[in-house]
């Protein structure tokens, strides 16, 4: 059987090695997002009165940025799995990527629920405020980013900072910082959004050091 001399010259499929730009801009998107919220939604949870009519616009916003961070992180998550190759440990490597798309999916539910609430709250400003569903709301988006969403990505850093200790695929202060950061996050979590910057912040760095590798590889 003949061979097609082209099949031969054709490059396999391979991620891109600049899509570690992909983890910067979810940084940039989610971090961007948390600090809006935390500006302008109050910290008590009960808290009703006029904040939403002054502020409805910024929340929006925050909400609406969601979606295009989570497409970031996914895209993100590849280049994760990529750069351990065949060192990858099939239990830890389980774990991050359950873990990953659980805490996608978890961001994705409480935008959702944010923008739905917002939505009633545009049907009817005035009488929307007192309402129970208006409290439900704001509960279960607040429980949902906090309670779980956050702790998801504590596993998530967790685990791939575990699999760079066995692998040494990262440096070991790189690791180091995200164990401390995701214990943040697991116990510091219902503490408010400022302390869930620690994950954005995080693969912000993480990335910085994956694209500096990878351009330094290329250069050589």
């Amino acid at each position: 059987m003949e061979l097609d001399p082209t099949a031969l010259s054709r490059p396999s499929l391979t991620t891109p090695r600049s899509a570690a730009v992909a983890g910067i801009l979810f940084s940039v998107l989610l971090s961007t997002s948390l600090v809006l919220l935390a500006m302008t939604v109050p910290a008590q949870l009960e808290a009703d009165g006029p904040w939403l009519d002054e502020r409805v616009g910024s929340v929006t916003l925050a909400l609406n940025l969601i979606p295009f961070a989570g497409i970031a992180f996914l895209w993100f998550l590849g280049v994760v799995r990529d750069r351990l190759g065949a060192f990858e440990d099939r239990f830890f490597a389980t774990v991050l990527l359950g873990s990953g798309l659980i805490f996608l999916a978890m961001l994705f539910a409480t935008a959702a629920v944010g923008l739905s609430t917002l939505g009633l709250y545009g049907n009817d400003a005035a009488g929307f405020m007192g309402t129970s569903l208006y409290g439900f709301g704001r509960l279960l988006s607040y429980h949902l980013m906090h309670t779980f969403t956050m702790r998801m990505a504590s596993v998530f850093m967790l685990s791939t900072c575990t699999i760079a200790i066995r692998t040494g695929f990262l440096p070991k202060w790189l690791s180091l910082l995200g164990y401390g950061m995701a214990l943040i996050l697991m116990i510091g979590a219902g503490l408010g959004t400022w302390s869930s910057l620690a994950f954005p912040i995080w693969i912000m760095v993480l990335s910085a050091y994956i694209l500096v590798s990878n351009l330094r590889t290329n250069a050589a």
